[in-house]
């Protein structure tokens, strides 16, 4: 990838961009292609530990793991100007784990190369650090969902996923199947049902098919912080 948006596209992204030598940006500009995938594409699994590390324009990816009897758990999500790193796990010689990354809707990425990534992160400290400090984000993130799951009630933890979704998108009605909210929440879809039923029989939310309206988010958001 060589065009000159592309390379302007690289600056924005990446703070160490400026840290490199000449011949280290031509180098990334050469290791990074322009990759679009399609809604429910799966882009990293077990069996692919290197696919590269993802630059997202647009769309979002759901990180998560599975059990062996097909539980997930997701782990975080990522939207337009995230970067996504465990899809170049071999990069990470601390990953020991397997996640699953999949688009949750059409995605654009810019998709660098962990070979050539690889080489800058042994060879420039800039690219360590910005590789660490990555890193040390998704462990955040994961430490935050795995707090939620272990020490939080599920009504709880429930209201705290209707009210960050609620924020993300700046609505007061979430376009959510019962479905997706278990596997963003890491419970069976009957639980999930459930607990939205007793929700809407509070006054708390409405639901229709596909929809959860927020009809009451201050009892909502008093339920996300009980402890």
């Amino acid at each position: 990838m060589q065009d000159d948006a592309a390379v302007r596209d690289l600056q924005q992204r990446l703070p160490f961009w400026d840290k490199l030598s000449l011949d280290e940006q031509q180098g990334l500009a050469a290791s990074t292609m322009s990759v679009k995938y399609r809604a429910g594409q799966n882009i990293h699994n077990a069996s692919e530990q290197c696919v590269g590390v993802l630059l997202i324009k647009s769309g979002e990816l759901r990180t998560y793991m599975m059990a062996e009897n097909g539980r997930e758990v997701t782990l975080y999500r990522l939207y337009g100007g995230d970067v996504c790193i465990l899809s170049a796990s071999c990069v990470l010689q601390s990953i020991t784990f397997d996640v699953f990354i999949d688009a949750e809707r059409d995605t654009e990425v810019l998709l660098i190369s962990p070979a050539y990534f690889l080489k800058l992160l042994e060879q420039n400290v800039h690219v360590e650090n910005f590789s660490l400090k990555i890193t040390a984000d998704v462990f955040s993130e994961v430490m935050w969902t795995m707090e939620q799951i272990l020490f939080m009630s599920f009504d709880q933890r429930l209201a705290v996923f209707l009210m960050d979704e609620a924020s993300k998108t700046g609505a007061g009605t979430l376009h959510m199947t019962h479905e997706q909210i278990a596997r963003y929440t890491g419970s069976a879809r009957e639980v999930v049902s459930r607990m939205l039923k007793y929700f809407e029989q509070e006054g708390i939310v409405k639901l229709s098919r596909g929809t959860v309206e927020l009809a009451d988010k201050e009892r909502l958001r008093n339920l996300a912080v009980l402890q």
